[in-house]
């Protein structure tokens, strides 16, 4: 499982919308956490090499978005954070 978290302009139904997208395409698991129209946060979980091409679809993003900062935490889904936490991250 990987935890996002997207900086930049981030029209939130833009971009939420085209991840969301990118996912299903990819058979993903995604689960938004925290959005606004600068930060946005979510996990990923499926194998590596889709969740990187997931990662470089959406820092592409929709042409509305920018994205300038990407942080990236993979980890065990034991390890994982509860959805409280992710909303604070």
């Amino acid at each position: 499982m990987t935890l996002f978290t997207f900086r930049g302009a981030l029209p939130v139904e833009s971009f939420t919308g085209f991840a969301v997208h990118r996912a299903a395409r990819l058979d993903l698991s995604l689960d938004l956490g925290a959005c606004s129209d600068d930060i946005c946060a979510m996990t990923v979980s499926g194998p590596t090499a889709l969740v990187d091409a997931f990662e470089m679809a959406v820092s592409l993003g929709p042409q509305d978005c920018i994205v300038l900062e990407i942080d990236r935490k993979d980890r065990p889904l034991a390890e994982y954070p509860s959805p409280e936490r992710i909303a604070h991250a």
